[in-house]
């Protein structure tokens, strides 16, 4: 897979990690992170929820941020929750929590919503009398998970623990790396990253449109199909095994 020349954009440690992974699979990749994670500063109402767990019968994590920041309030200001179910959206995700002693389920054959919302274990989840699901996210995100879940008789809430910022980047910074890289594809992790290349690309944007891209769910390749996109990938995750995996399938370019 020596043809391809990717585009990383997130968070920094992120991109450095799976940089890492994809040189040992023989490809180039180069990084300009799209996304600032800012936690968001403890509150009253983050505490109240944390303290009351226990009223969920599921509470799901969909992120590697989220999941740093939930396992701190939960040692800061949680108590004994033998109730509640917890559930993440990947792996990833998951050895975060496991690691801090919690009791995590998650779809092994995916790692986006539509997995999760197959996964027998959250099915079971909210059969109890009156469910009541917690979603913990950024702002922002997973709004077909809280959809699926309300349709199946559920009630949600969130709990947003961080904002995602666009980091401030000289004009011309994205299409001036890519054309000194060589770089033949772009990845994004989530939809507010595909907007965040979307408004740095500013001018040069119908250029870069015509470049793979390749997506983690169904949901940002509309957002990236409607914004003019040619070649959009969904990768059905945002791992980089489901990266690999769509990169395998998909024709590499010509050098």
């Amino acid at each position: 897979m020596t043809g391809w020349r990717l585009l990383l954009t997130r968070p920094a440690d992120e991109s450095a990690a799976l940089s890492d992974l994809l040189a040992g699979q023989g490809i180039f990749s180069s990084t300009l992170p799209l996304l600032d994670i800012v936690p968001i500063p403890a509150s009253d109402t983050m505490r109240d929820v944390i303290r009351a767990l226990d009223r969920y019968c599921a509470a799901i994590v969909v992120s590697k941020p989220a999941a740093r920041i939930c396992v701190d309030l939960v040692e800061r200001f949680g108590s004994p929750a033998p109730f509640v179910k917890w559930f993440s959206v990947g792996a990833a995700t998951a050895q975060i929590l496991e690691g801090h002693g919690l009791d995590v389920s998650f779809p092994e054959g995916g790692d986006d919503s539509e997995a999760l919302l197959e996964l027998a274990a959250l099915r079971e989840a909210i059969t109890r009398p009156d469910p009541r699901v917690l979603i913990l996210r950024g702002e922002g995100g997973r709004e077909l998970l809280a959809e699926r879940l309300r349709e199946r008789g559920a009630s949600v809430e969130y709990l947003e623990l961080y904002r995602r910022e666009l980091p401030q980047y000289p004009p011309a910074a994205l299409p001036d790396l890519i054309e000194a890289e060589h770089l033949n594809a772009l990845v994004v992790s989530s939809g507010q990253g595909f907007e965040h290349l979307h408004q740095l690309a500013g001018d040069a944007w119908p250029q870069l449109a015509r470049l793979p891209l390749f997506v983690p769910s169904p949901r940002v390749a509309e957002l990236a199909q409607a914004a003019g996109a040619l070649t959009v990938v969904d990768c059905r995750g945002a791992s980089a095994a489901a990266l690999l995996t769509a990169l395998r399938e998909h024709p590499e370019p010509v050098l």
